[in-house]
């Protein structure tokens, strides 16, 4: 399992966030996704044999926001 944040723009309240970390869990291969409106990030933890950075990166952008991979890991 890979874990990375991605910097989510455009999100202004708890809808959107709940939006994007809809859109984030729904992908296949995607354990976790938790949205954080403050920071503006997406923490994912993804099966890397089944989805994508730029699969993620969509998904976002689909749900109407704009999305970039930080290539920071997300730390337990």
């Amino acid at each position: 399992m890979e874990k990375i944040v991605l910097k989510v723009n455009g999100m202004t309240c708890g809808h959107c966030a709940g939006k994007v970390e809809k859109a984030l869990k729904s992908l296949q291969g995607v354990e976790v996704a938790k949205v954080d409106l403050k920071k503006e990030t997406a923490k994912v933890k993804y099966d890397e044999s089944i989805q994508t950075i730029d699969g993620l990166n969509e998904a976002v952008r689909e749900a109407g926001y704009e999305s970039e991979s930080t290539h920071k890991r997300w730390l337990i």
